[in-house]
């Protein structure tokens, strides 16, 4: 992208955007809401014409970016959705299974078409990787909270809004491609999820260009940052921590050569003014004439359109905050939370945290007062005053014009106390006219904020505050909530602002929560360590089996050599019987042959004889019958 400008009728929205993406770089953009970092992602989609410049892309190169309407025209089940990039694959596999079975059944009547067909659908589908399709969508299934074997029947008009998010961003990480283009992907994600796609975005071997307020994600993915501000966009090599020292460092630079020359500015017009009449006229003349053509410096971009946010609390309250006594809330036959009993003491900063749908946001309207318990009690003293910041943002009057929000929160105040509140939180001029309902998500966030400085609460109540922040409101939120002299309970999936922030961690799961008695960071590594702890327990479990799986089969295998030396050893027993009884059957034979010689009988020794062989007849039966009897029991 080079020399990028865009504009919109007389409004000038970015100018002299410059960056290039490198394959398998992650960039992150960061900037004000509104400032047009969508924009950008649209010039590099080529959905939008850049006003000026050039955006290049290799030819052939394919780009991914969510459906932000999350249409998913054509699909009806979640995988068949998640899979939808690979349609066309699908198909060519079920068209390979239909051919193999026609070919199977032609017999010998196969064609040489039929064959060349086959082999060449089959080498395009090994070459672009068919067989490995189904596992990768499953594993972005799974990494993302849905069931990958459920997700084969369940309906895509069953889903609730975030997952729909969670599906249409599914779609596209399970998509082949050579650029992502991700637009704010942890919105509808809770830790786990957000922590999976980190590791996901790390693994991936094509270029990332991510838009994102969460500060930890982007720590942990990019390696270049492109800050949008000022209607141009500075590109910045590093971490998102390397980009905040750079920028620093880059604002205090600008600032002091802004002085610089302003200095100067002020001398020269000075000598300009003392000495345009005198008999030095005609150097300040030329000295003006030099001071006209001086390009200025601007200074650096300041605090305008960020939010100056404060939280100051009317009333110190008690120590105790709230008091839960076997707390039970149910959704319809789901019970939530069961036999809950905790104290929140003041000062303390609650971290709220668990899976998405565990019923995080219906604790805290709960804890608020604004829906009934299935048992037991929460107790929040009088002395405490509750600041509640919901997720919906239902808070704000949507029929409302923002003057008047403010105005019917602050009766005695003059316009201009009204006008100067709502200028702290970005809204100045003709905007403040605006009805509620005209504001984007991060205008509404910040009207709810603007709202909530005015209850002084001394119970703070954040329900996913950050969600429509831009990351500059994020940390402008972060430090009033830091320099807050009360207690607060925070929801949120945003790492950075619980590290920063919490001291106490609440794990909603399954019913249950896990009190952790300290920071948000050291619940993290607690829980990394019970993790690794289950791992090698598995591992040593897994062991365990794989050596009592081969003892069983060295067992068997045993068992078997054994049968089978018995069957050796029985044969060789069986064929020494047949043998002994054919040695049997041939002297006997021998015996009755030499009995039916009649030359035999003809002397009285041959008598003899005949008497003698007629005992050892008898002898070779009785032998023959016993070694019928030995073969008998070996058969």
């Amino acid at each position: 992208m080079g020399g990028v400008g865009v504009t919109f009728g007389d409004r000038v929205l970015l100018k002299d955007v410059t960056f290039s993406v490198e394959p398998r770089e992650r960039w992150g953009i960061v900037g004000r809401n509104g400032s047009g970092k969508t924009t950008l992602l649209k010039l590099v989609m080529g959905e939008l014409e850049p006003s000026a410049g050039s955006v290049v892309r290799p030819s052939g190169s394919k780009v991914q970016m969510m459906d932000q309407h999350r249409a998913f025209v054509g699909a009806t089940t979640v995988w068949e959705t998640a899979s939808g990039p690979f349609a066309e694959l699908l198909a060519l596999e079920q068209s390979l299974e239909a051919q193999a079975h026609a070919l199977a059944e032609a017999g010998d009547k196969v064609s040489d078409a039929m064959m060349d067909r086959y082999a060449r659908d089959l080498e395009r589908f090994q070459h672009e990787d068919g067989y490995s399709i189904a596992a990768r969508v499953d594993a972005v299934l799974a990494g993302l909270g849905f069931d990958p074997e459920a997700a084969r029947t369940q309906l895509v008009s069953t889903l609730s809004g975030g997952e729909r998010g969670r599906l249409g961003l599914a779609q596209q990480l399970a998509a082949p491609a050579d650029l992502m283009l991700l637009d704010e992907p942890t919105n509808h994600l809770d830790l786990d999820t957000t922590r999976w796609l980190e590791e996901y975005l790390q693994g991936l071997p094509c270029a990332v260009i991510l838009i994102s307020h969460d500060r930890a994600l982007l720590d942990n993915v990019v390696d270049h940052m492109l800050h949008v501000e000022n209607r141009t966009a500075t590109p910045y090599e590093g971490s998102y921590s390397r980009f905040v020292e750079l920028r620093s460092e880059r604002r205090l630079a600008q600032q002091r050569a802004y002085e610089k020359q302003a200095t100067a500015i002020a001398k020269e017009d000075e000598y300009i003014r003392r000495n345009l009449a005198g008999r030095h006229a005609q150097q300040a003349v030329g000295r003006r004439r030099r001071l006209s053509r001086l390009p200025r410096l601007g200074p650096p971009p300041g605090t305008e359109g960020t939010m100056a946010v404060r939280f100051e609390a009317k009333e110190r309250g008690g120590d105790q905050v709230i008091v839960a006594e076997h707390v039970k809330i149910a959704f319809g036959e789901r019970v939530l939370l069961d036999r809950f009993s905790t104290i929140v003491r003041r000062g303390e900063v609650i971290g709220l945290v668990g899976p998405n749908g565990t019923g995080k946001s219906t604790l805290l309207t709960a804890v608020t007062g604004g829906r009934a318990l299935e048992d037991g009690r929460v107790r929040i003293p009088d002395s405490i005053r509750t600041g509640y910041y919901r997720q919906d943002l239902g808070e704000v009057p949507r029929d409302k014009s923002l003057f008047d929000v403010i105005n019917d929160l602050r009766h005695s105040w003059t316009r201009g106390q009204v006008q100067g509140h709502l200028g702290k939180f970005g809204f100045s001029g003709d905007s403040v006219l605006r009805k509620a309902s005209t504001l984007s998500g991060g205008e509404l966030a910040r009207m709810a904020l603007a709202m909530l400085e005015l209850e002084h609460a001394n119970l703070l109540v954040f329900d996913e505050p950050t969600n429509h922040l831009d990351v500059e409101s994020i940390e402008e939120l972060e430090d009033a909530i830091g320099e807050f002299d009360g207690t607060v309970v925070l929801v949120s999936h945003d790492r950075a602002l619980l590290r920063a922030l919490v001291t106490r961690v609440w794990m909603l799961h399954d019913g249950r929560i896990l009190d952790f008695p300290g920071t948000f960071g050291e619940w993290e590594q607690a829980s990394a360590e019970r993790a690794h702890a289950a791992r090698v327990a598995a591992a040593e479990e897994a062991k365990v089996r794989e050596l009592k799986e081969r003892q069983k089969v060295r067992r068997a295998e045993e068992a078997q050599q054994e049968e089978r030396s018995a069957k050796r050893e029985s044969k060789q027993a069986v064929a020494a019987a047949e043998a002994k009884i054919a040695e049997i059957e041939a002297r006997i034979a021998e015996i009755q042959t030499a009995l039916a010689d009649p030359d035999l009988y003809a002397t009285p020794d041959g008598v003899r004889r005949s008497q003698q062989l007629g005992k050892e007849l008898e002898a070779a039966r009785r032998e023959l019958d016993n070694a019928f009897l030995e073969w008998e029991k070996l058969v």
